[in-house]
């Protein structure tokens, strides 16, 4: 399950503690495409850096699920 494109200001759900996630940088690093991402509501807490799949659907995150579906 994924988002046709990850873009800034979306927001996935880690699938292991259901936390929700704010994208806040999306870049290329050589053949990969990295998604930085920040715990909603702890702006101190260390940033995730997350190696964005490719699926038949669009975009994915490893381990997070959209927290809000695409229509």
């Amino acid at each position: 399950m994924g988002a046709r494109k990850i873009q800034i200001g979306q927001l996935w759900k880690k699938n292991e503690t259901g936390d929700t996630y704010l994208v806040t940088r999306v870049y290329t690093e050589a053949l990969s495409t990295i998604a930085v991402l920040r715990k909603s509501g702890a702006e101190e807490q260390d940033l995730v850096r997350v190696k964005v799949e490719r699926t038949g659907d669009g975009q994915g995150l490893p381990g997070f699920v959209p927290a809000v579906e695409d229509d």
